[in-house]
């Protein structure tokens, strides 16, 4: 049986209780249930009652569950109780849907089945534990966790309670994508050498300000959304950019390490079969230094199609709508992984160059390129298939939510499992962990299965983080 080490950490008190509300900013939007289709038509016994913990930006997504039979969102909760009414207000267009700035009496009142934790990273395992202990099936947005530790007990604390999981990375839903990755995991191109990959942008370290500069009392909205980091005086770049920060994430920027790594590196993983175990090195090639992404301008197109890194014009990937047109600069550097099976993960790409959620997958027989719901490859005839299922014929979530709903109901493991969320999660942190080190040249031995460095102490002490007093997560 695999252990996984960690601090001791103090159980749950009233105190936690009462301050969890959704100390965050990215939630989804909330829609009339019968813009779901959930306006009396599915009886209640077929219907998951769904809350949704934090209520800012991410989360327009919520719309794209239309056509989820039995998916009915009846409350939201936000630290800040306004930013709930007003989704309700202006989004739900009225809908008598709960309001609370309290996750405890929004899971009572609401007899609720699941909830959505759309918070901030940094606030996502706290109430995410707290959501499982109170005997919530949960989604849980991207990435899942603030550190690989934290990770771990979300997975523990899953398997304790029995909890169904489902972890944001929506192209584990999608068709094409999923008979891409069948593709190369059952071996069209035969054994796999080398994975190209993203080098993604890392967080930047908040230097503005610290405890010390805070004179007075802060707001208590303000100290329970700091959550466990380190109390600062009240920052609208914190609060409202808080994903561009090391403290409250992992580099959760547009084509950041955590905010589009997780759907990169799950989907190599995916391919790869390697959905429960990790790389075993971990090699820093360069110094870190800030980079910009890639060339700002749109890559050459043929027929309105860009030129693929596969070689084939007329089945090369699209430049993603998500990708930005303009330079991001911030702390890159390119980085290896090696994989037990030899296989060499290069984290090589930019912005502009190759799938910017996917990976390019070179075999002995051919290459495959995956791309959020976009395939190409050499020999093209591999994507030509007549049971490849093509783009995606509802809404790129949709299939994700549906895939929770339904296993919730049914009580198996959902495709993108907290487990599977972990290993690709894990994938990102050790790419931060690697770059603070910075050991270029030397590679960092990792045991995927204890979770921890065999030779690098100091990565080791980055698997988790120190958490302020009287904000420690509670035992699992």
């Amino acid at each position: 049986m695999t252990t996984h080490k960690r601090s001791a950490l103090k159980s749950l008190t009233r105190r936690d209780v009462l301050r969890l509300s959704g100390a965050a900013l990215t939630t989804p939007s909330l829609v009339p249930s019968a813009a779901l289709g959930l306006d009396g038509g599915t009886p209640p016994s077929e219907t998951v009652r769904v809350g949704i913990v934090g209520c800012g930006g991410r989360a327009r997504f919520i719309r794209e569950g239309a056509d989820v039979k039995g998916f009915q969102v009846v409350a939201a909760c936000d630290i800040q109780r306004q930013r709930a009414e007003a989704l309700v207000r202006d989004v739900a267009g009225g809908a008598p849907w709960g309001v609370y700035d309290d996750l405890r009496p929004m899971i009572e009142n609401e007899k609720l089945d699941a909830v959505m934790t759309m918070t901030t990273t940094h606030a996502r395992t706290r109430v995410t534990l707290l959501a499982m202990q109170m005997g919530m099936d949960v989604y849980i947005e991207k990435p899942m966790c603030l550190t690989i530790a934290e990770g771990r007990m979300l997975v523990d604390a899953a398997r304790k309670h029995g909890r169904v999981t489902q972890v944001g990375s929506q192209q584990r839903s999608m068709p094409i994508n999923n008979w891409g990755s069948d593709l190369v995991k059952n071996g069209a191109i035969g054994k796999i050498r080398v994975v190209e990959a993203p080098n993604f942008v890392g967080p930047f370290r908040w230097t503005k300000t610290s405890s010390a500069d805070v004179t007075e009392p802060v707001e208590p909205w303000w100290d329970a959304w700091t959550d466990q980091a380190e109390l600062r005086p009240y920052d609208t770049a914190l609060h409202r950019g808080w994903a561009r920060w090391w403290d409250y994430d992992g580099g959760g920027l547009v084509f950041g390490v955590t905010g589009w790594g997780t759907h990169s590196y799950d989907q190599i993983n995916r391919a790869l079969g390697t959905d429960d175990t990790g790389p075993v090195e971990v090699l820093l090639e360069e110094p870190v230094a800030h980079r910009d992404t890639g060339r700002s301008e749109p890559r050459e197109t043929v027929g309105g199609v860009v030129v693929g890194d596969t070689g084939d014009e007329d089945t090369g990937t699209r430049y993603h709508d998500m990708v930005a047109r303009r330079k991001l600069i911030g702390p890159r550097a390119k980085m290896r992984m090696r994989f037990a099976s030899g296989t060499e993960l290069r984290l090589h790409l930019d912005g502009d160059r190759g799938p910017g959620l996917g990976a390019i997958f070179t075999g002995e027989d051919g290459r495959i390129e995956i791309n959020r719901n976009r395939l190409a490859s050499n020999p093209r005839e591999l994507v030509r298939a007549p049971d490849n299922p093509g783009p995606n014929r509802r809404p790129e979530s949709a299939y994700h939510i549906e895939d929770w709903i339904e296993c919730i109901k049914t009580r198996e493991r959902c495709t993108a499992d907290v487990e599977i969320g972990q290993r690709a999660t894990t994938l990102c942190y050790l790419v931060n962990i690697a770059r603070d080190v910075g050991r270029v040249g030397e590679a960092l031995r990792w045991d995927p299965e204890a979770e921890q460095f065999t030779n690098c102490d100091e990565g080791n002490t980055m698997l988790g983080r120190p958490q302020r007093e009287g904000w420690e997560l509670p035992a699992v």
